[in-house]
């Protein structure tokens, strides 16, 4: 659904502040409005290329000021009309635009601009202007919209509090800043929310919580790191399935709810006297004597050294497990969203820390805000695609509805939640539901991007690995993508659309990034549109899953029906009928079984699950989840990004040569994959362990003492019935039948005999797929 987002502005990570500039995102869809000054400017990005921007400037009398920046509203303002009809955002309607119906607006871009083109406007008088990206549904076959970006230069730049302190998620009960160097207490009740918020960036801040009411029985009980990261299986809790910090009781007191660092401490103490004193520095403040200070009031016995939750300390640990600190990760704005189990008293420093890289040689504020707790905020992880890049929030899937209501076992993956068991499954019945009938598998975190124009075909040949241009209109291909040295930034499908249309599916966000990189640096008329928002898709496998999906899925005439579908190809159809749900099915999958892919705009999301459902209950359907899925492409030998393959790995490394076609088209890095090929130094091998003890990522792999591989994949093998790893060895020991050792522990204490065999394990020569 379009929204519109309020005038917040984004602060990149590594751009130095300046308070005069101010920057926002404007997605395909939706709208953001912004409160311009005299002689403000405003310049407005294409940043894909081909995206319309729809202008709309609101005087203070309601009616259009299109003319206070020098434009002509001479198009319908379809974006804004959209939102005030919908009522689904009152934001819009604080305007109090006069005629919402008869909204105009200037139309800028089209088409065909180029990716980056912008325009410039200089406000005359005070106004103010939405900013519109209009955008259809990729799946009815409309052109795929994408981000506008917005950057206003105030001619009377705003207070820098203003800037860099971000708006509350909700209307705050506590909102108060705690100065640099110092340290406050509070209170929060049960089922409050706790938001600590770095302000400038790079700013930690210790963190104790005490348990109200056992306080007021005599006994201090508060947040004991020990008992968490034991509990809890982490160096720190993060959001979602292991979020909880306990005190001594093993009794939980808050747990975290969105984290958009990443990166805390729960082993160092909070600083202290004798920590400043061994370094020459006597009677430096510290955050402990703050804290004994701040906690005066309640009944907690002072400390030499309090044993906190340092948020935002960039701590780790070396190859000899020496404790090191460096900068934090966090940037101005990021926070930590805390909520208490039970009633807390609190205590939260903005640590004084000027002597090392702890607190990145500055000391500045933190900020706390509590929120009642009949509030309700999305638990989230944030991710940034580049590092000046906006952080942008963990989400559900168009699915989330219909396996929620299967499982509460949710890990974070790639951005998205997905499900990773089910209940009253388990990994095992839901990987020989696959095996034996057929499964549902949510795969939404996939990212998508529209590669659009008359050099869509170049681009594509110029960054895969296969020959784009031997691909036919309705054909996928499985490939690698790479770096000039020949490292594999990802593995991805490619579709084909059309003469100038394709689809590139793969796994990570940055792919989008390097794409339209390379299209701007070869001065290519190829648009990269980011879809991933505008598809979600399942995957339907098993031996039964094509009875299930040809009792769904019509096709027209001018496709291939679901039956004739062949291997890496697609169809474009409807659920049911000719005017049901639209839907794209593909022929593809990662279990290494009969399988296709259904992919539906999120809108339809749950619809499309249902009917999936229904059609397989005969069959016997269940959902599957990660951790099933896990086992399966193991066995099918598939590999996967950060396992098998990185960007220092290239592609018969990582075990897909048949990827690499060397012909006379000039791919980026086939000069090196050439090099490398007449000099192969590893490849990728399958393992058969003895015994019942699997394998695990980053085991190593021995000849005598002599290090040779290292394990980039294991699981014990329900159809094998023992243990299989995947390797990367040295060339010289990949021979079939070539015993090897695992080693655990150290390594030399702990050996587990391997064989070198044919991969993949299970149906070595996919028939099943094929079939």
């Amino acid at each position: 659904m379009a929204t519109v987002t309020p005038a917040v502005p984004l602060l990149g990570g590594l751009v130095a502040p300046d308070p005069g500039r101010e920057t926002y995102l404007v997605g395909p869809g939706g709208a953001t409005a912004i409160a311009l000054g005299g002689d403000d400017r405003v310049r407005i990005v294409d940043r894909h290329g081909g995206q319309v921007a729809e202008l709309t400037a609101v005087g203070a009398d309601g009616r259009d000021d299109a003319e206070a920046l020098g434009v002509r509203a001479d198009a319908p303002a379809t974006v804004v009309r959209g939102l005030l009809r919908s009522g689904t955002d009152g934001f819009l309607e604080q305007l109090r635009l006069r005629e919402p119906d008869e909204a105009r607006a200037a139309r800028l871009f089209g088409p065909d601009s180029p990716p980056g083109e912008d325009v410039t406007l200089v406000a005359e008088r005070d106004t103010t202007v939405v900013v519109a990206a209009p955008g259809g549904r990729v799946i009815d076959g409309d052109r795929p919209g994408s981000e506008l970006l917005v950057e206003v230069r105030r001619a009377v730049p705003r207070a820098r509090f203003e800037l860099e302190l971000p708006p509350p998620l909700a209307e705050p009960r506590l909102d108060f800043r705690v100065d640099a160097a110092t340290a406050s207490s509070y209170e929060v009740r049960a089922g409050e929310y706790i938001q600590i918020i770095d302000v400038r960036g790079r700013q930690c801040s210790d963190f104790l919580a005490f348990h109200r009411r056992k306080l007021e029985d005599g006994r201090e009980r508060g947040l004991d790191a020990t008992v968490t990261r034991t509990l809890m299986g982490n160096a720190y809790p993060m959001p979602g399935l292991y979020a909880k910090f306990l005190d001594l009781d093993m009794d939980p007191l808050c747990e975290v709810v969105r984290d958009t660092v990443g990166r805390h401490d729960s082993f160092a103490l909070a600083c202290q006297a004798k920590y400043y004193e061994d370094l020459g520095y006597p009677g430096h403040v510290n955050c402990t004597d703050n804290f004994n200070a701040a906690l005066t009031p309640y009944p907690i016995a002072p400390r030499k050294g309090w044993a906190a939750l340092n948020f935002f300390y960039n701590t780790a640990f070396d190859s000899s497990q020496l404790m090191f600190a460096d900068e934090p990760w966090s940037r101005p704005g990021d926070y930590v969203l805390l909520r208490a189990s039970t009633d807390l008293v609190c205590a939260s420093s903005a640590c004084p820390d000027d002597i090392d890289p702890s607190n990145g040689w500055e000391v500045t504020d933190v900020h706390v805000r509590v929120y009642p707790p009949e509030n309700r905020f999305s638990v989230a992880i944030a991710h940034r695609v580049t590092a000046d890049a906006p952080p942008v929030l963990t989400r559900e899937t168009a699915f989330h509805p219909r396996t929620s209501a299967l499982t509460r076992s949710f890990v974070e993956y790639r951005g998205y939640w997905l499900p990773h068991c089910f209940n009253n499954e388990g990994a095992i019945a839901e990987y020989w539901a696959c095996r034996e009938r057929v499964a549902v598998i949510d795969l939404s975190p996939l990212r998508k991007w529209e590669i659009l124009g008359p050099d869509a075909e170049a681009l594509m040949q110029r960054t895969i690995t296969r020959n784009a241009r031997k691909l036919s209109v309705g054909q996928v291909v499985y490939t690698a993508m790479c770096n000039e040295t020949g490292g594999m930034i990802d593995d991805a499908t490619v579709f084909r659309l059309g003469q100038d249309n394709f689809r590139f599916v793969g796994g990570d966000e940055y792919d989008g990034v390097w794409l339209g990189e390379v299209a701007e640096r070869e001065g290519m008329r190829a648009f990269v549109k980011p879809s991933t928002d505008q598809l979600h898709n399942l995957a339907v496998q098993g031996p039964d899953s094509r009875r299930t999906l040809a009792q769904i899925v019509w096709t027209p005439p001018t496709q291939p029906g679901l039956e004739e579908l062949k291997w890496f190809r697609f169809l474009i159809g409807r659920i049911g009928g000719y005017d049901g749900i639209p839907i794209i099915v593909s022929r593809t999958g990662y279990t290494g079984e009969l399988g296709y892919e259904v992919w539906c705009h999120p809108s339809d999301g749950p619809a499309v699950w249902d009917a999936v459902w229904a059609a397989g209950a005969p069959y016997g359907i269940k959902p599957l989840g990660l951790e099933a899925l896990d086992i399966l492409r193991i066995e099918s030998g598939l590999i996967f990004a950060g396992y098998e393959f990185d960007d220092q790995v290239d592609p018969c490394e990582a075990g897909i040569p048949f990827v690499i076609a060397l012909g006379d088209e000039d791919f980026i890095g086939r000069e090196a994959l050439l090099e490398r090929k007449q000099h192969p130094q590893r490849t990728l091998v399958g393992l058969v362990l003895e015994g019942n003890e699997p394998a695990g990522h980053g085991d190593e792999v021995y000849v005598g003492r002599r290090r040779v591989g290292v394990v980039t994949s294991g699981t014990r093998s329900p159809a094998l019935k023992r243990p299989v790893a995947l390797c990367r060895i040295a060339v010289q020991y990949a021979e079939l039948g070539t015993r090897l050792e695992i080693g655990k522990l150290d390594g030399l204490q702990k050996r587990i005999a391997a064989t070198v065999v044919r991969f993949p394990f299970y149906d070595p020569d996919k028939t099943r797929p094929r079939s």
